[in-house]
């Protein structure tokens, strides 16, 4: 019996990252030319944003970066003045990360920015395909990070 041979175009987790990587390098030049950031500051600053104040840690788990990463962004943008940081009252050994009030300019003017690249990017999609794609996507991290866990079961398993 022939076995399948792999073709890495066709294999459809290096497709996402191919399709991931080209999205963010593309949005990433955007982002650097315009503000200044880096596609890791950038994720910062909207995620810091989204909750008001957060840990480091909490943004690599809510994020997927990992912690040297998150730590270089958060150091690079402390020291732009756009991120402020405080003793986390829930424990000592962290800090929770908050926007300045340039930070929230920062935020105000990309953010409209980043929906505009979005809708570029998704424009000759309808509206339905755009949202099964989300879903589909959302279904893959879900099956994905239960796989991933010891012991884990896939959503629809039990």
């Amino acid at each position: 019996m022939d076995r399948p041979t792999l073709a890495l175009d066709d294999f459809i987790p290096y497709r996402l990252s191919f399709t991931s990587n080209l999205v963010s390098d593309t949005i990433a030049g955007t982002y650097e030319a315009l503000f200044g950031l880096t596609i890791p500051e950038w994720r910062l600053i909207a995620v810091v944003a989204e909750t008001g104040g957060i840990t480091q840690a909490a943004i690599g788990t809510r994020t997927r970066m990992d912690k040297v990463t998150v730590s270089r962004a958060a150091i690079a943008l402390v020291g732009r003045g756009l991120l402020g940081r405080a003793l986390n009252p829930d424990d000592g050994r962290s800090h929770l990360l908050s926007l300045t009030d340039a930070g929230r300019e920062l935020h105000a003017q990309i953010a409209p920015k980043a929906m505009e690249l979005e809708s570029r990017i998704f424009a000759r999609f309808d509206r339905d395909e755009v949202e099964r794609f989300v879903a589909m996507l959302r279904r893959i991290d879900a099956i994905t990070l239960a796989i991933g866990t010891p012991g884990g079961t896939e959503p629809g398993d039990d």
